[in-house]
């Protein structure tokens, strides 16, 4: 960790905690003047289990009937983390009885009793904007049978949260968190008596931040689909709130959403989740329709790349590819070494998929998520196509950025008679060596095949003077490399034809059939799916094509094809299943 991030997270750890204490000594009163229309959607299921004292967050699950959850242990930083946001007020929210009312209330002034005074976890300046969020969105759920002191306590407690954050705002990061802390205090202003004051500058720097992080495109720095979801759904939220009020949003606010929207269309597979690349899953169930539909805007997605994205589609296949560099510096803290994995969805079935974020698993798996092995792309001799540089320290948590990583990607789409046609590359194994990764994607026109070609390349002579050194360094062996295929969990996969082919059957009941060309090995193997809301690591298998990189040019051809007898429209009518969560 260099010094100067050390000093820096130091900083703003100590204006956070100065800032939250004066805040709550801050003479305040407090009403709600006007109430957002509650936008926040939770999970009934999820909310049941908080109800019954199953509390999972961030992947850890804590059996706990009938505790108060500022009274546990946190299994990590990211579980305290995680409960400081409230989110969990939308689950409860969306049962809605007696019960779940009860468990809210006792868990908010429980929070206003312990860390209502500006001691304690939580004051950041994007916790508290998913705070105030939420405690205004459920407002009338919350302070029902809540009368005389509760909810003047309940009331001053925004209060203060709402003068730290028109203090503090500007100490979270760029990009989600600074969105969320301003969104926070955007509500704050149009909600709370005597905040007024408080909704121009939010609003106007929340137009700055919107011009600044959401670029030409409609795309964000990190280049993680869910991220730009979850920027979009706050924008969306934030400019309801302002025209509920007769105010209206900055035209760089209204821009930004009309920018985003059509690349997120473009990143939606056709299972309607989102392309699970740079430490992003699906998006919560539901999530990325209604961001949408609360809009309006109507342009249609980007032809050729959406932040960085290829999209591929026919019929009822969708393809989407990581067609560009990874993200830099900061923005790298949760990025991966992904340049052109794809990922493929039939109908709403996902077929070939990237392993995800591990994030919600602990470091370990957060590691191993990141790296080339766990997309369905080309691997290297054991080496990734960039590599996790020494950590630092950011938001109060350590994370490594990404180094070594691809600088040349060059991509073309293309329509031919066939199909749509995707050709791409990346130098991230040029500098180790001397050897650039192309990979051809073509998709037939009727959404039943796809066809692909890998290659590893030596460009020029100091390429292949490098492929020489490593090559007399391997003793003329050749580096080992290995085209993964990771499939979802719900996908059967069997070796078939003599062990020349793989058959991939869907619960839908469709078959495809993959086939290399050539003699490279084929083999099923076992893989993981790291998802959100899972107590743990889903078993998958992952089709693995192998072989060693001999000469200075080395090609391997491959094609995923629905089987002949497998209807054109499959009638879908299993149910997913789900995993409880005690």
């Amino acid at each position: 960790m260099s010094e100067n991030g050390g000093w820096s997270a130091a900083l703003t750890r100590f204006l956070n905690r100065l800032h939250a204490r004066l805040a709550a000594r801050a003479r305040t009163t407090g009403a709600l003047v006007s109430q957002p229309e509650p936008r926040s959607t939770g999970s009934y299921t999820r909310g049941l289990q908080l109800c019954a004292g199953n509390l999972m967050f961030a992947g850890h699950l804590v059996e706990a009937p009938d505790a108060m959850i500022w009274d546990l242990d946190p299994p990590d930083s990211a579980w305290a983390e995680e409960i400081q946001g409230f989110r969990w007020l939308d689950d409860l929210a969306a049962v809605g009885d007696a019960r779940a009312r009860q468990v809210a209330q006792r868990w908010l002034w429980g929070w206003i009793d312990r860390y209502g005074t500006g001691k304690g976890d939580g004051w950041t300046p994007e916790a508290a904007g998913r705070r105030l969020i939420r405690c205004i969105h459920h407002a009338v759920f919350l302070l029902r049978g809540a009368e005389g002191e509760a909810s003047a306590r309940f009331y001053r407690a925004l209060a203060a949260q709402a003068v730290f954050l028109s203090r503090r705002w500007q100490g979270a990061a760029p990009g989600l968190p600074r969105f969320e802390a301003l969104t926070g205090l955007l509500y704050a202003g149009l909600s709370l008596e005597g905040m007024g004051p408080q909704v121009e500058p939010a609003r106007r720097a929340l137009a700055r931040d919107c011009a600044a992080q959401v670029d030409a495109e409609g795309g964000i720095p990190t280049r993680n689909p869910e991220e730009l979801l979850e920027v979009f759904t706050l924008l969306t939220w934030a400019r309801a709130a302002l025209e509920a009020e007769d105010k209206a949003p900055d035209e760089a606010h209204v821009a930004a959403i009309g920018r985003i929207a059509p690349t997120l269309r473009a990143l939606r597979h056709a299972d309607g989740g989102l392309a699970r690349f740079q430490g992003g899953g699906r998006g919560l169930d539901g999530r990325l329709d209604l961001a949408l539909a609360a809009s309006g805007a109507k342009r249609r997605p980007p032809g050729g790349v959406a932040m960085g994205y290829a999209r591929l589609a026919a019929a009822r296949t969708s393809v989407i590819v990581d067609a560009a560099a990874p993200p830099k510096g900061r923005a790298s803290g949760d990025a991966h070494a992904s340049t052109l994995a794809f990922e493929l969805t039939s109908g709403r079935r996902p077929v070939i998929v990237s392993c995800g974020s591990g994030a919600v698993f602990g470091e370990d798996w957060r590691r191993a998520g990141r790296a080339t092995p766990s997309h369905s792309t080309l691997c290297l001799d054991g080496y990734s196509s960039a590599r996790l540089a020494t950590p630092v320290r950011i938001g109060g948590m350590e994370r490594e950025y990404l180094e070594d990583a691809p600088a040349l990607v060059p991509v073309q789409i293309t329509q031919t008679e066939g199909g749509t046609r995707f050709e791409g590359g990346h130098d991230g194994y040029r500098r180790t060596h001397g050897l650039t990764h192309a990979r051809v994607l073509e998709l037939a026109c009727d959404g039943r095949s796809l066809s692909g070609e890998d290659m590893l390349v030596t460009l020029d002579d100091a390429d292949r003077a490098s492929f020489d050194r490593r090559m007399d360094a391997a003793r003329l062996a050749g580096f080992p490399w290995q085209i993964r295929f990771h499939l979802h969990p719900d996908v059967d996969a069997r070796l078939d034809m003599g062990g020349s082919a793989v058959s991939l059957v869907l619960r839908s009941g469709e078959v495809w059939v993959f086939r290399p060309d050539g003699t490279p090995q084929l083999t099923v193997e076992p893989s993981v799916y790291l998802e959100k809301g899972r107590l743990r690591p889903r078993a998958a298998k992952q089709v693995v094509l192998s072989g060693r990189a001999m000469e200075y040019a080395t090609r391997i051809r491959w094609s995923l094809a629905k089987a002949q007898d497998t209807a054109i429209a499959v009638r879908d009518l299993v149910t997913d299943e789900t995993e409880p969560t005690h």
